[in-house]
């Protein structure tokens, strides 16, 4: 008996690749457009109800297409209006995505990749290894998830509580550049899903050879994870830095394509008990900082199940802002969101995992007190 093919998800298509597949079906230019509309724009998923394509092309697209969205498996949400979501992939894996509203705009905390080939001490996420990077249709997916549970398709809506997509969720999107990329210009497309560029921000541990590129082909924000103001703490907290140290990291942040005071470059610092949030970590953060358009994000150190670290108290971290306030720099302290859910920052891995404890505390305390 024949084998039926399995249909294909048109979610993650570009504008080219929709072309490609129209032209299988003999079908003329504009239906790339009519087609790119009702998926991106309007967020509709029966091809039935796209009454433009025509009842043949529907026909056909019923055959051979589907649009899928990823699997949702738990939702969760905080006592704060924290969401947070955990899909489950085709090939039985499983990502975390988090939305965190304010009251003028909401920020879409995206995944990149399953687990992380980061091993960031103090990070949940690190705690996971990689399994795979996440394809376009699954990094898009989850903004068109998100956009189904708050109702906010069309595209052009008014009162939008998802404003703002921050790849901030598991994985490091500078080793999945391709896929990330391809799905950004999708969400960034104006008769598409039409998020700014202005209103996505990129973080990155500092994977150093792709931050050029990023910036020349996306021009979207960037943030990165900087945590320490030494290579020696750093090569701790954040093991990409042996590859890729501060100075070098720094460097490719001066270059970076479009940052100016009106667009600073954010840089993470987590705040570690007696480890990195000391007065004189403040004032070398300050120099190491000089001449780069910047803004700090201290954010108090978010526990999770197995980790030794103790985040640093809110006397300290006062205390380390306005050190950096004084040398002119914007530092604010990040409100935790999503703790009661496992959502807030450093804490999203897949529920499915096993939590391991890290070895490395003894070395970091030898680090700090040879500083």
């Amino acid at each position: 008996m024949p084998v039926n093919k399995p249909k294909i998800n048109l979610i993650g298509y570009s504008r080219q690749e929709l072309k490609s597949e129209l032209i299988k079906l003999g079908e003329k230019d504009f239906r790339t457009k009519q087609l790119w509309h009702w998926i991106y724009h309007k967020g509709e998923t029966d091809f039935n109800k796209m009454s433009s394509l025509g009842k043949s092309l529907r026909e056909k697209l019923n055959m051979s297409y589907v649009v899928l969205r990823p699997k949702v498996v738990t939702e969760k949400l905080s006592k704060d209006t924290t969401h947070k979501w955990l899909f489950r992939t085709e090939d039985n894996n499983e990502i975390e995505t988090v939305f965190i509203p304010e009251d003028d705009r909401g920020a879409l905390c995206i995944s990149s990749q399953v687990g992380c080939t980061l091993t960031c001490s103090f990070c949940h996420t690190g705690t996971q290894k990689l399994v795979r990077n996440l394809s376009a249709a699954e990094i898009v997916g989850q903004m068109m998830v998100a956009r189904d549970v708050y109702g906010e398709w069309p595209s052009n809506g008014h009162d939008r509580k998802l404003t703002n997509i921050v790849m901030m969720g598991m994985g490091e999107p500078l080793y999945n550049f391709e896929q990330v990329a391809k799905a950004l210009k999708i969400i960034m497309d104006e008769e598409g899903i039409s998020i700014s560029r202005r209103r996505i921000t990129l973080s990155t541990s500092g994977v150093v050879p792709l931050i050029e590129r990023c910036g020349k082909e996306l021009g979207v924000g960037l943030a990165v994870s900087l945590h320490a103001v030494r290579d020696e703490l750093r090569n701790i907290l954040v093991p990409i830095n042996k590859k890729y140290p501060i100075r070098d990291l720094l460097k490719a942040c001066k270059k970076y394509p479009g940052s100016s005071n009106a667009r600073r470059i954010t840089f993470e610092y987590v705040m570690l008990n007696g480890i990195n949030d000391s007065a004189s970590d403040a004032k070398e953060l300050a120099r190491l900082l000089h001449g780069i358009p910047a803004k700090i994000n201290l954010i108090p150190f978010n526990k999770w199940p197995g980790v030794e670290y103790e985040c640093s108290s809110h006397h300290t971290i006062k205390q380390f802002s306005e050190i950096l306030n004084e040398r002119g720099l914007s530092a604010p302290i990040r409100l935790p969101r999503g703790r009661d859910i496992m959502a807030a920052c450093g804490q999203l891995k897949s529920e499915s995992q096993v939590i391991s404890k890290y070895s490395d505390r003894d070395k970091l305390n030898v680090s700090v007190i040879n500083q």
